[in-house]
């Protein structure tokens, strides 16, 4: 697993257009994560040298929010996307964040039980969330916390 970088931007949108080809985030949200968006954490997790997951967290002061997350769905059921949500855990707990939050659409079954197998608990529903009118689930981990905004305090 390594940090994203511009040149990934092909295959994760190829990603992208497999997985959510309903509403898949553009090159110009991955490029705004990557060069402008002063909270967000983006990685990849690649299989004989090619990305075959993705994950973009943001780290927003005591609060962690997942943005995205998705696996090659001939990767799949095997464990890349519970590696990268344990990376997205690590480093918000490293970080101090009392809590991580996320929506995911409310059939995507397969997701819903991986986020409540980390623990995760339904918060609400968002109604109308997604483009096509589909509903989210916001779901909630709490971590505890003791954030540390690097001043000493």
């Amino acid at each position: 697993m390594r940090k994203m970088e511009e040149k990934d931007l092909p295959a994760v949108l190829a990603l992208e257009n497999e997985l959510f080809p309903e509403s898949p985030w553009p090159r110009s949200e991955y490029l705004y994560e990557l060069n402008e968006n002063p909270f967000s954490n983006l990685w990849v997790e690649e299989e004989n040298g090619e990305i075959i997951g993705y994950i973009d967290w943001w780290i927003l002061y005591e609060k962690a929010q997942l943005a995205n997350i998705g696996v090659a769905k001939k990767a799949q059921k095997k464990g890349i996307g519970r590696k990268l949500l344990k990376k997205c855990i690590a480093h918000a707990e490293e970080k101090g964040c009392e809590t991580l939050s996320l929506e995911v659409r409310v059939t995507n079954d397969p997701a819903i039980r991986l986020y409540h197998q980390f623990g995760f608990i339904d918060a609400a529903i968002r109604k109308n969330y997604y483009e096509n009118g589909e509903d989210a689930i916001l779901m909630v981990l709490p971590l505890g916390g003791t954030y540390d905004d690097d001043t000493g305090n």
